[in-house]
C-alpha cells in the first residue's frame, strides 16, 4: 500500500507544481491580454480571470507548501517569461488566437486539477481535493467564457482541425 500512496503522493507533487507555475505564466498572459482588447466587458472579464489565477497560485502554493514540496525554480522562471511574453504577444496577434488558446488552456487545466484532486482524495487530503475541485471548476469557467467568445469566429473550424479544440 505504501507504493501506491508514494505514487499518489509523487503524481500529487507534480501537479501541483506543474500548476503552481503554470498559474503564473497564464495570470501575466491575461494581464496583457486584458489589456489588450477594446471592448469594456472582455476587459473586466479577462482581468477577473487573470485575479482568480493568481488566488489559485496562492492556494496551490500552500498545497505545495504543507506537502513540504516547492516549486521548480527553472520551470517558474520558464513560465514568468512564457507568460510576459504571451501577455505582450497579444498586443500584436490580434483577437482571435489570444481568445481561441485561452479557452483551449483552460481546457487542459481543469483536467489537470481534476487529476489533482483524485490522487489526493486518494492521500485521505479531503480538503485538498474540494479546493481542487473548486478550481477545476473554476478553469471550467474561464473555458466557457472563451469558447462562447470566439464560438461564431471564421477561423474556429481551421483552428479546431489543427489544435483539436472547438
Amino acid at each position: 500500500m505504501a507504493g501506491i500512496e508514494d505514487d499518489d503522493r509523487r503524481q500529487l507533487v507534480r501537479l501541483l507544481r506543474g500548476a503552481y507555475s503554470g498559474e503564473l505564466a497564464a495570470a501575466y498572459a491575461y494581464r496583457g491580454h486584458w489589456k489588450s482588447v477594446r471592448r469594456q466587458a472582455e476587459r473586466e472579464r479577462i482581468r477577473q480571470i487573470e485575479d482568480e489565477e493568481w488566488v489559485h497560485r496562492a492556494r496551490v502554493g500552500e498545497m505545495l507548501a504543507a506537502l513540504s514540496a516547492a516549486p521548480t525554480k527553472i520551470r517558474e522562471a520558464r513560465m514568468f517569461v512564457t507568460g510576459r511574453v504571451l501577455g505582450f504577444g497579444c498586443h500584436l496577434i490580434g483577437w482571435f488566437l489570444p481568445m481561441y488558446f485561452a479557452g483551449r488552456l483552460e481546457s487542459m487545466n481543469v483536467h489537470e486539477y481534476e487529476t489533482a484532486a483524485f490522487h489526493a482524495r486518494r492521500l485521505g487530503l479531503a480538503h485538498f481535493a474540494t479546493d481542487l475541485e473548486e478550481m477545476a471548476r473554476v478553469e471550467g469557467e474561464h473555458e466557457i467564457y472563451f469558447r462562447r467568445t470566439v464560438a461564431c469566429h471564421r477561423c474556429l473550424p481551421l483552428m479546431s482541425k489543427l489544435f483539436g479544440w472547438s
